[in-house]
């Protein structure tokens, strides 16, 4: 497979750390066509990420957060390769898993695992449990038929659930029990990376709160690196060590957590953060910032200026944001930023005390 790279701003590279890289994704594109009818026809693209570039560091949790549909989980399944990208690079451990057949690919997923979203389509109603943990040993020869029946007793324990649960079809299961066993298999093969796409996005809060506090106990106990996917802002605060905000499938800002949230530097995080609840009775209010209209990612890839330009209480009218879309560039230690006037909405009041 050949896929070409577009450049990268050296000042993003530069912010790196490789030499604790687990995962680096470089300018990573997929675009999508849209209608049908005749061959001849012109079909509309649909720009659902748009030059991402992010590495996550070993043992790391990393975030992606983002209105619904602006790429986040495309950018999981093309790490994965369940979606194949239409350019950049996927370097995993030093290996490209764009230049891996399906042999190697098949070898290197022991590695890299994947918890859905949607537990009630991504387990089989037909399965029973064991069969459902079973099956990524199978495919990957791991142990005999004793020795699987053993390991998945021993990863129902460790997901927090009863041996005898392992008889049970998933319909029979509740909400959390069922993220469980998406956790287990996941967990099974043995890897080192997992991707969670919103994996608590359709629980209960408290259910919400179990399989956090499993998930990291998990990544502390096996020493995993996670790419979670959220949009949940207060999630993100309290579980991703690092966070990148995407909006229609480009990133606007990289930052550790605690820098992005007290000092958000793009104009859309600091949009985002003004929506999140903050508790307490004498709690610091935030200045509202609604953002008005829509951008569609219809033909974005073509597109000149700032994707956010249309929306942004800043660079709304501004002729350089209108015809330049800025690079995503590090302004301070590892905070990477793409915007023109990065720090002018939060200056300028957008949060107040």
């Amino acid at each position: 497979m050949s896929v070409t790279s577009p450049d990268v701003d050296p000042a993003y590279r530069q912010a790196q750390n490789p030499k604790k890289g687990l995962l680096h994704v470089e300018g990573l594109h997929k675009t999508f066509l849209i209608g049908g009818g005749p061959a001849w026809r012109k079909r509309d693209e649909l720009y659902a990420v748009n030059g991402v570039s992010f590495d996550i560091e070993r043992g790391q949790t990393f975030g992606l957060v983002g209105e619904s549909g602006c790429g986040k989980s495309t950018v999981a399944r093309c790490v994965m390769r369940l979606v194949e990208p239409t350019s950049g690079r996927i370097i995993f451990d030093g290996t490209d898993l764009l230049e891996l057949d399906a042999r190697a690919l098949r070898r290197m997923r022991r590695r890299m695992q994947m918890v859905f979203q949607d537990t009630s389509g991504s387990l089989d109603s037909r399965m029973s449990v064991r069969s459902i943990l079973e099956e990524p040993l199978i495919i990957h020869g791991i142990g005999n038929q004793a020795e699987r029946r053993e390991r998945v007793d021993e990863m129902l324990r460790v997901v927090g659930l009863r041996s005898e649960i392992a008889s049970r079809k998933p319909h029979e299961l509740s909400g959390g029990q069922r993220q469980r066993i998406g956790v287990a298999r996941a967990l099974n093969p043995g890897p080192e990376f997992v991707v969670l796409d919103e994996p608590v996005s359709a629980l209960d809060v408290s259910v919400q709160a179990q399989i956090l506090n499993l998930l990291r106990d998990l990544q502390e106990r096996l020493n995993l690196t996670y790419l979670f996917i959220v949009h949940d802002l207060t999630v993100a605060q309290s579980f991703c060590d690092r966070i990148a905000v995407l909006y229609l499938g480009q990133i606007m800002e990289v930052a550790d957590r605690s820098t992005l949230f007290q000092e958000p530097q793009h104009p859309y995080t600091v949009s985002l953060l003004s929506a999140v609840p903050v508790p307490g009775r004498h709690r610091r209010t935030r200045a509202r910032i609604v953002l008005r209209g829509e951008v569609s990612p219809l033909g974005g890839g073509a597109a000149r200026g700032c994707p956010f330009q249309p929306r942004c209480p800043v660079g709304r009218g501004r002729k350089v944001c209108v015809d330049e879309n800025p690079p995503l560039e590090q302004r301070q230690s590892r905070h990477l930023v793409a915007c023109h006037f990065p720090g002018e909405l939060s200056a300028s009041g957008g949060t107040t005390s």
